[in-house]
């Protein structure tokens, strides 16, 4: 993967001796990567768009991940590992594909209930109809269709960890089942809370998902009998 961080070089640092001891040595990615496979036919792939899948935090360096990428005819799996900080990253074509699967779709409960104590310091909610209001969005999200939902924008560090927006008739539903909970004041309150936070806030549903990988199978020759080989060794004979 060319990178304009290809050519940057590479520092070593002996904590055991003054900072002059700081020593830099030149790098070339790139160049390594061309000499490793002369002779080797060599393909530009680009990307997919939002293929990118790992099981640990972006942040983390150790780790495989997994990513799709095109040369514009045929679509490719990729493999990027390393099994240690201090080596280059590895890449391998995955036989087979992957895909995401939702394993749990659930609501913020400490992140809401931090916010409407904030937003509510003056006039707080009580206590209990703070935790009828979660019971109920939770129950709301345990019936929820994700397929309905759309996705937003929304900080993530780890890859697996998707937010989406509540639906128009899930929303509904919470409001409609609010007036049950709270007083008129108080639904006042909630509705405009809910208003406020639907749409990229601690009320978006975070969905966790797991990689599946399906690896494709690998032909298989057909069995050649024994009377195959002594037919063709008798027609070599006549020719």
């Amino acid at each position: 993967m060319k990178t304009p961080f290809d050519q940057y070089p590479e520092y070593e640092f002996d904590s055991t001796r003054s900072i002059e001891s700081l020593r830099s040595i030149e790098r070339d990615d790139f160049q390594d990567f061309l000499i490793h496979h002369h002779g080797h036919r060599l393909e530009n792939l680009k990307i997919i768009e939002d293929s990118f899948a790992s099981e640990k935090d972006y942040f983390e360096p150790v780790k495989i991940s997994y990513f799709k990428a095109t040369n514009g005819k045929e679509n490719f799996v990729i493999r990027k590992f390393r099994e240690r900080i201090d080596e280059p990253l590895k890449y391998e074509l995955v036989s087979g594909d992957y895909s995401l699967k939702c394993i749990r779709l659930e609501i913020q409960t400490e992140e809401i209930g931090k916010e409407l104590g904030r937003e509510f310091k003056d006039a707080p909610l009580p206590q209990n109809k703070i935790a009828a209001f979660l019971k109920l969005y939770q129950h709301i999200s345990e019936n929820i269709d994700i397929q309905n939902l759309e996705r937003v924008v929304e900080e993530s560090s780890n890859p697996l960890e998707i937010y989406y927006k509540m639906d128009d008739l899930s929303l509904a539903y919470l409001l409609r089942n609010c007036r049950n909970i709270f007083n008129k004041q108080e639904y006042l309150n909630i509705e405009a809370f809910i208003h406020r936070h639907k749409d990229d806030g601690v009320l978006l549903l975070k969905a966790t998902y797991r990689i599946e990988i399906t690896e494709r199978a690998k032909a298989k020759k057909r069995p050649v009998s024994a009377r195959f080989f002594m037919e063709k060794k008798k027609a070599v004979e006549k020719v």
